[in-house]
Formats: C-alpha cells, structure tokens, sequence
C-alpha cells in the first residue's frame, strides 16, 4: 500500500477516534515511514529533521497568543462586544430574532476575511474575540459548527483569491514553485484562475448558514469569567485602553508586514502596550504566558505536522502516488484533473498546510498537467485547488485549529466533530467539484 495513503489515513482514523491529534500524527507518520521501508530509525530521524520546519510557526502563535490576551486586558474585545449587542438589542427584545443571529454572524464572517488580508493577523483574532461572544450565541442558539464554518471559510477564501496579506505571500509561493517545476506564471494570473474555486467556497458557506445548521442548538450556561458588579466595573474599557489597543494592533501590523515576521509583529504590540502601560508590569508576565499556554496546543500539533510532511516526503511514495494517478488517466484530461485534486486533497490533510503543501506538489503536477494538454491558467487552478483542498477540514490546520481554540473555551465544542468534520464537508467537496470545473474550462 502507498505509505502517503496509509500514513494520512491512520491520522485521521486516529482523530476521529477522538486520539490526541498530536499523538494521531506521530503514529501516523510512525506507521507511514514504516509501512515504506525507512524503518524504525529513519522514520524517527525523518520526523525530528522535520520538528524544526514548524518552530517558527508556532514560536509565532505563542506570540500572536500572548498579544492576544494583552490585548483583551485593554478592554478592547467588551468594547467590540458591546458594539454588537447595541445592533442585536436585549436578550428580551430581539435575541430570538433571526437580525441579531444574522449580524453575529456576518460579524464574525468579516474580521475572519480582514485577519487574512486587510490586518493580517491570521486566527491570533478568535481567542481574541470569540470567547467573548459565547454567551451571546448561547442565547441565540447558535450552532458552533455553523461558526466553525464560518471562520474557516474567512481563513482560507480569501488568501487564495487575493493577492494581499497572505494572499500575496500564497501566491508567490504558487507562481516560484511552478516556475521551479517547468511553467512560468505571474501572479497576475492566480486570482483569475481561483475565481470558480473560490465560488465553491461560497457555496459551502451558503448551505453551512442556511441549510445545514440552521435549526437552533442548546449548549449549557458556562461563564468564563465572574460577572460580579464589582468585577464588571473593573473590566469596562477605558477610553485611553482603547486607544492604545489599537496602537499596539497598528505597530504589530506595520512590524509584521515589515519584518514579514509574525513573532516580531506581535512583539512590537506587546512593547506598544508596555510603553504606554495599558498593562501594567506587574501583570504582564501572567496575561502572557496565559496566552501562550493558549496558543500552545495548537504549536505542538504544527510542529509535529511538520514532522509528519517531512515523513511523507521521505518516503518517496508521493511521487509513485501520482504515477499511480498517471498510469489510471491514460490521457483523459477530465479523469486526470480529479484524480490530481484528490492527491493534493490527501496530501494537504496529511500536511496541514496548503503554504506547505504546494511546493510539494507542484513539482510533479505541473508536468503532468502539461502533458495532458491543460493551459497554464488551468495548470494554476490545478496545482492552487490541490493545495488549497483540506486545509479546511484537516484535524490539523491552523484554519481548524483556531476556530477550535476560541469556540472550545468553555468545553463544549469538539475539534474533530464541530470543527473538523464540518469544514471538511462544506468546502472540500465544492472545492473539488468547482477546481474540476476550473480546470477543465479554463
């Protein structure tokens, strides 16, 4: 059996059997490298080689965590909050309405597509502001896939249709990594190629808002915090908290696009809240290490990811996947665009990453793709949909691992069946059917 094939299964298996997703891919990867013949030392020398890929990675979500709680000590996100609720009324007057629903919602859609291109500061938002919201959706009865859905959607669209924020950074990725492999593009060309990708994606979100978790869910009354008079009083935002908060915001976003780094970005807001003690110092080592303690589970399962891609291209069995593919395409272009997507949907499940997981796959979809006749404009809606294709819905994305972080605070949203399953049915299925669509029209 194919060791990409049986590695990526047995993850996933795994996590859907509710095993820690962390220890899903090291036996994944274990079973994966074995299954190949590197053997036991390879496959452990493989994976380690691998850790270091995903350092910095999560080193920059342990930042982005710590900033967020900072943040979230100005006041900034009751401010937010309260902002909403003037829209949405009383919980009397109008929270069983479908407006305030609707409003939370198109809320929440907003600042995900902005934390992508407008201010990229990727899912460092959700433990920001989701948490903080929770007891409004319980009230309104807000089914969490549903937001899951949401939030991933805002993650993913909008960085491989725009070519701003990580949008730019994807799409010079796509553009370098099939110059490598034998076709030159520009990125002028990605946004056009992704267009009907991209309607997919919005046809998923319309049946996840309208169809499929529409009807109302019940979810237990869990305060996060003591809403005493006293404590209350104590976190209502002041109007100079405010104000620095979105200092410290602006100085990490202008950093982070300067530095192309996000560790640096989120300490240049950090340093911004220190300077102008919108925290004070007494506190500051405790918001922060709460907030990386936050983040930390979601570096452990990248920095393991990262083993497990390194796995996987050590093997070798990628590339006899795809001859696989090659053999049973026998020049049909129709039956090769399918079979080429759903190498690249099992391989970035397995990876996690569609950043990671183009420069792996290019190499060899791109002369295969040329072979079989398709134009460059389809060759790029190929190799992107088949990068793009399982980072929502992958037990380990980022783009599930975030909206699990902010939707799971009080306990009562599961990362494998309310974000994971959801995301995976709503936008890869459209995603692959439309990537077809893509490839074989353009």
């Amino acid at each position: 059996m194919n060791a990409v094939v049986f590695a990526v299964l047995s993850m996933l298996v795994l996590s859907l059997l509710r095993v820690n997703v962390a220890f899903s891919l090291i036996i994944g990867a274990l079973l994966g490298g074995l299954v190949s013949g590197l053997g036991l030392d390879g496959t452990i020398t493989a994976f380690t080689d691998g850790l270091g890929d995903g350092a910095s990675v999560a080193l920059s979500y342990a930042m982005l965590g710590g900033f967020a709680v900072a943040i979230s000590s100005t006041g900034l996100p009751e401010a937010l909050v309260n902002v909403v609720l003037k829209f949405i009324g009383s919980k009397e007057e109008s929270r069983s309405k479908k407006l305030p629903r609707a409003l939370i919602i198109f809320f929440i859609l907003v600042m995900a597509c902005f934390s992508q291109n407008v201010v990229p500061v990727h899912i460092a938002f959700i433990p920001l502001l989701i948490p903080p919201l929770l007891q409004i959706m319980n009230e309104l009865k807000i089914d969490r896939r549903l937001i899951a859905c949401v939030l991933t959607f805002g993650l993913v669209t909008p960085y491989m249709l725009l070519p701003v924020g990580f949008g730019q950074i994807f799409h010079e990725i796509v553009v370098t990594s099939m110059g490598k492999s034998g076709l030159d593009v520009s990125t002028d060309q990605v946004p056009y190629a992704m267009i009907l990708p991209a309607v997919g994606m919005v046809v998923g979100l319309i049946i996840s808002v309208f169809f499929t978790y529409r009807k109302p869910r019940e979810y237990a009354e869990l305060h996060l915090t003591s809403t005493s008079e006293e404590e209350k009083s104590v976190k209502m935002p002041s109007k100079y908290g405010l104000i620095v908060a979105v200092l410290s915001i602006a100085a990490a976003l202008a950093a982070q696009l300067e530095t192309d780094s996000m560790v640096f970005g989120a300490m240049a807001g950090i340093v911004v809240l220190y300077v102008f003690r919108a925290i004070r110092w007494s506190e500051a080592d405790h918001l922060l290490t709460d907030g990386m303690r936050m983040m930390a589970f979601i570096g452990f399962v990248l920095i393991a990811a990262s083993g497990f891609a390194n796995v996987v291209v050590e093997t070798g069995h990628v590339e006899s996947l795809v001859q696989t593919a090659a053999d049973a395409i026998g020049g049909n272009k129709a039956l090769g665009a399918l079979l080429m997507l759903l190498v690249g949907l099992l391989v970035t499940v397995g990876v996690g990453s569609s950043f990671s997981t183009i420069p792996i796959i290019a190499t060899i979809f791109v002369p295969l793709a040329l072979e079989l006749g398709f134009s460059p404009m389809a060759t790029i809606a190929l190799v992107t949909t088949a990068g793009v294709l399982g980072d929502g819905g992958s037990p380990v994305s980022d783009s599930t691992l975030g909206p699990t972080a902010g939707l799971n605070a009080d306990g009562q949203h599961d990362h494998i069946w309310d974000t994971s399953v959801p995301t995976f049915i709503h936008y890869n299925i459209p995603l692959l059917i439309f990537g077809w669509i893509a490839a074989m029209t353009l």
